[in-house]
C-alpha cells in the first residue's frame, strides 16, 4: 500500500500508558510496527490556570501513540504481544485501539468553530460558515490556524468589549501579542486609522497577516515580528495599546507597554487570571497609571488604564 492510499483510508490509533523507564522500549516497539515509524510521546504536565509555569508532571504515566492502516490490523496483535513481554519487566498499561479516519481529523474541529458574537458588536466567523449580519454588526472573518484568538476565549471577548468601549475613530492603535490578529482587525473595522500589531511567534505573524488580508484592512493594519521588550524597537505615541497576554508577561513588559501609550491615552490589559490580578494592578499603579475600568468573565479579568495627560 502506498503512503497516499493509506492516508486516505481508515486508521487504527494505538495508545498505551507507561512509566518513564518504559518510554524508550515501548517507543521502539511502536516505531517497528507503526506507519512510517511514527511515534508520539505525550508527557503529562501541570500548569497554572492561565497556562503559565508549565512543568512536566513526573508523578503520572507517559502516553505513547502510533498509527497503523486498518488493513494491517494483524500488526496490532504483534504489538500487543511485544507489550505483554515488556510488561513482565516494567509497568505497561493496556493497549487502547481506536478507529480513526483522516478526513474526520481534518474537518471535525471545524464543526465546533462557528460564528460567535465575541463583543457587543463584533461577530467572528470562520471562512467556511456564512453569517447574516444584523444592523450594527462588525463581522470579522477569521481562520485562527495555530495562533491564539478565535473570539471564544473569555480573555479575547473581554478585550474586544474594551476595544468597543474605548476606541474612537481615527486613533493610532498598538496590539501587542496579536495572535490571530483578531483585536487588531477589530480595531481597524471599528474605525482606527493606524494599527500596528506585533507577536514574537512567526506562525502567529503569518496567520495574522493572512487574516488582515482576508478582512481587507491591510491598508491600516501592519503586522510584524516583535514585542515591547527592552530589545524591541521604540514604540510610542499610541492612543490605545492592547495586550491580551498572561499576567506574568504583562508585568514583564509593563515598562514598554506604558511607554507606548501617549500621555492621556489608554491601555487595555487582558489575559489576567483573577488570583494574579493584584500583582498586575500593583505594577501598573506603580507606573503612574489610573485604573478606569475592570471587567470579569469566569476567572478572567480585563483592565483599562489611562496614562496621565502629563508625566508625573
Amino acid at each position: 500500500m502506498s503512503e497516499t492510499e493509506a492516508s486516505r483510508g481508515e486508521w487504527l490509533e494505538l495508545a498505551v500508558a507507561v512509566d518513564r523507564e518504559a518510554v524508550e522500549p515501548v517507543s521502539e516497539i511502536f516505531a517497528r510496527y507503526g506507519f512510517n515509524e511514527g511515534v508520539v510521546v505525550e508527557e503529562p504536565f501541570i500548569q497554572d490556570p492561565d497556562g503559565d509555569n508549565l512543568q512536566v508532571d513526573l508523578t503520572r504515566p507517559v502516553t505513547i501513540r502510533t498509527f497503523v492502516p486498518a488493513e494491517e490490523r494483524a500488526k496490532v496483535e504483534e504489538i500487543r504481544r511485544a507489550l505483554w513481554h515488556l510488561g513482565q519487566l516494567r509497568p505497561v498499561g493496556d493497549l487502547q485501539v481506536t478507529s480513526r479516519h483522516e478526513e474526520d481529523w481534518a474537518n471535525a474541529w471545524k464543526e465546533h468553530y462557528r460564528p460567535v458574537r465575541a463583543g457587543r458588536r463584533v461577530v467572528v466567523r470562520p471562512p467556511w460558515f456564512e453569517y447574516e449580519a444584523a444592523e450594527g454588526d462588525v463581522v470579522i472573518v477569521l481562520d485562527p490556524g495555530m495562533a491564539f484568538g478565535t473570539g471564544t476565549h473569555p480573555s479575547t471577548r473581554l478585550a474586544l468589549v474594551a476595544v468597543e468601549d474605548y476606541l474612537e475613530p481615527g486613533m493610532r492603535v498598538f496590539d501587542v501579542g496579536t495572535g490571530s490578529g483578531i483585536l487588531a482587525i477589530a480595531a481597524a473595522r471599528l474605525g482606527a486609522e493606524i494599527v500596528d500589531a506585533v507577536d514574537i511567534e512567526s506562525v502567529a505573524v503569518r496567520q495574522a497577516r493572512e487574516n488582515v488580508e482576508r478582512n481587507e484592512v491591510a491598508d491600516r493594519v501592519r503586522v510584524e515580528l516583535g514585542s515591547v521588550s527592552a530589545e524591541a524597537p521604540d514604540r510610542s505615541g499610541y492612543d490605545l495599546v492592547i495586550a491580551n497576554i498572561i499576567a506574568r508577561i504583562l508585568i514583564e513588559l509593563s515598562s514598554g507597554l506604558v511607554a507606548a501609550v501617549r500621555p492621556g491615552g489608554r491601555l487595555i490589559l487582558s489575559g489576567i487570571i483573577e488570583p494574579k490580578e493584584s500583582e498586575v494592578v500593583s505594577m501598573f499603579e506603580g507606573h503612574g497609571l489610573t485604573l478606569l475600568s475592570r471587567r470579569q468573565e469566569e476567572d478572567w479579568v480585563a483592565q483599562v488604564w489611562e496614562r496621565p495627560a502629563s508625566n508625573p
